[in-house]
């Protein structure tokens, strides 16, 4: 008799896992093993990180300049900052960091654990500065502390997820 083509085939499932392979098919088997990991939207806020990670730098160059140029625009004199430093000494501090945290940021694009790290520091030191910089300008650096919060969290919760995704555009061109 014939068959009924009834409609577009159903994919079945697989079956129980059978016995490790032996003799040369043994050293394919942890490759064929390993999951292949998705990423989620969460890769979104590691986008976000680095975005933002740049952002930050180019704020932090910004309010070197400021320092630099315009000792004036604060709202405290040199005496009055939590570290008694001249502001000269805070602007080129500043445009060290800034440019340092751009750096991190465009690296951690790559999904490289080690911009992921560098990025979680340069963010806790970027934190810490604007902390000591919060009596001369307290509403911009507290926006600048929340937002290296921000940027800490998308990088120690889904960090990793960024590797996947860099690994399936080289993988796939």
């Amino acid at each position: 008799m014939s068959e009924t083509n009834i409609g577009p085939a159903v994919p079945q499932q697989k079956g129980p896992p059978s016995a490790p392979p032996t003799g040369q098919h043994a050293a394919a088997a942890p490759e064929a093993q390993k999951a292949v990991r998705e990423p989620t939207g969460w890769v979104g806020w590691i986008w976000f990180a680095s975005i933002m990670m740049v952002m930050l730098g180019s704020f932090h160059i910004l309010d070197g300049l400021v320092g630099l140029f315009q000792h004036d625009y604060y709202l405290v004199g040199q005496n009055g900052l939590t570290v008694h430093v001249s502001y000269t000494a805070w602007g080129w501090l500043h445009i060290l960091v800034g440019i340092v945290v751009i750096g991190a940021g465009a690296a951690l694009l790559a999904g490289r654990m080690w911009a992921r790290i560098v990025g979680v520091l340069v963010a806790l030191v970027s934190a810490v500065v604007n902390i000591a910089f919060l009596s001369a300008y307290p509403i911009w650096s507290t926006i600048m502390i929340a937002l290296d919060v921000l940027v800490i969290w998308a990088l120690t919760v889904h960090g990793s997820e960024m590797k996947t995704v860099h690994d399936e555009e080289q993988m796939y061109g």
